[in-house]
């Protein structure tokens, strides 16, 4: 398997090769979960932790709403499923909590460790050389914007760059810093990152059925978590507006990163659950899983995701699913802004886009 990350690093010698928080506790309140009027709900039988929410349980359908027109199939058919309440992390885990946790495990990312070759070689075509050491060194993808109109907008390349040095802690590179960004969300994550930072705070990554519910938080005919107005977008979301890859406009205030709370939170109290970066979840992708879900009979009690992934577009690929879109998303090319909308990505890939944020079950 090649995987994204892989293929990043690689990715100009293959061009040679190629040519190319309310602490409550014990009561009931009305909420809406699923329904057009309020119902009643248990509120959490625990004290909420400090920095985050009570999702509280429910059902919904899963996937894209009738009528949403930027759709994806992958986001097809729509299924019903529901959830237990737990708790989610209010905001995106930032760079001072991400901070405190290296500090305190002296951890370090999949970003920051030299390049294993003959680890490496083992997912790759046999009798593929090994690229010059100038290339084989740590790093993550970061973003540039083009200097012309981009006519391909499926060749992701055209728009990011294997930066040497790259990581959370210099998120655009060696010479960056993440001085005066404490709040920004911390990124250049991969799965293994993410989950070990899990460990350390007690928590998990949230299933993506569980995303999605707490991202809709009761609203269940909108194609975003205010509604349905597309014009509102710059006021609840960091994205990207204007020509992509090209000029973005800034209408909402940011080329990139957004410091976390910097739009209105959602009907459950949780912020950036669209746009500013993409989230992990625990679920593996899998092309089929939504049709495999629309075919079992009843509603879905919290589902697990895929047993395998699968992507019918690389088959070799193993993935996990991410949600919520990024600063990157336009409506020209993914708007993934959306509630529905979902991306598959390598468990090792670390990018200047993606994040992430923790859930707790009750228990």
């Amino acid at each position: 398997m090649l995987t994204k990350i892989k293929f990043t690093v690689l990715f100009s010698f293959f061009l040679l090769i190629i040519g190319y928080s309310c602490k409550e506790k014990g009561n009931n309140a009305k909420v809406n979960i699923g329904g057009d009027e309020p119902v009643e709900v248990e509120t959490p039988p625990l004290e909420v932790p400090k920095g985050m929410v009570w999702v509280p349980g429910g059902k919904f359908m899963q996937g894209a709403v009738p009528g949403d027109k930027m759709a994806m199939m992958h986001e097809k058919p729509a299924h019903d499923v529901s959830v237990d309440g737990f708790f989610m992390d209010e905001h995106e885990v930032t760079n001072a909590q991400f901070s405190e946790f290296v500090k305190e495990t002296g951890y370090v990312t999949v970003a920051e460790r030299e390049i294993d070759w003959e680890e490496m070689k083992k997912q790759l075509p046999e009798g593929t050389p090994k690229p010059h050491d100038s290339i084989l060194q740590p790093g993550s993808l970061v973003f540039k914007k083009t200097k012309t109109s981009v006519p391909n907008l499926y060749d992701f390349s055209q728009w990011w760059e294997w930066k040497i040095g790259a990581n959370w802690n210099h998120p655009s590179g060696p010479n960056s810093t993440i001085i005066g960004k404490e709040n920004h969300p911390v990124v250049h994550i991969a799965l293994e990152d993410a989950l070990a930072y899990c460990e350390w705070a007690g928590r998990r990554l949230p299933t993506e059925a569980e995303w999605e519910y707490a991202a809709r938080a009761g609203k269940n005919d909108a194609l975003f978590f205010w509604g349905n107005d597309i014009t509102l977008l710059s006021n609840y979301a960091n994205s990207w507006e204007g020509e992509f890859p090209v000029n973005n406009t800034q209408e909402d205030g940011f080329e990139r990163l957004a410091p976390v709370m910097s739009y209105p939170k959602n009907g459950f109290g949780l912020y950036d659950m669209a746009g500013n970066v993409w989230e992990w979840t625990n679920d593996w992708y899998n092309s089929n899983y939504y049709e495999e879900m629309a075919n079992k009979n009843g509603v879905v009690h919290n589902p697990l995701g895929a047993d395998k992934a699968f992507n019918s577009n690389n088959p070799y690929a193993q993935e996990k699913v991410i949600k919520g879109g990024s600063f990157l998303c336009s409506a020209s090319y993914c708007a993934s802004y959306r509630i529905s909308a979902r991306m598959a990505t390598s468990p090792d890939s670390g990018m200047e886009h993606l994040g992430f944020r923790t859930a707790l079950s009750v228990k």
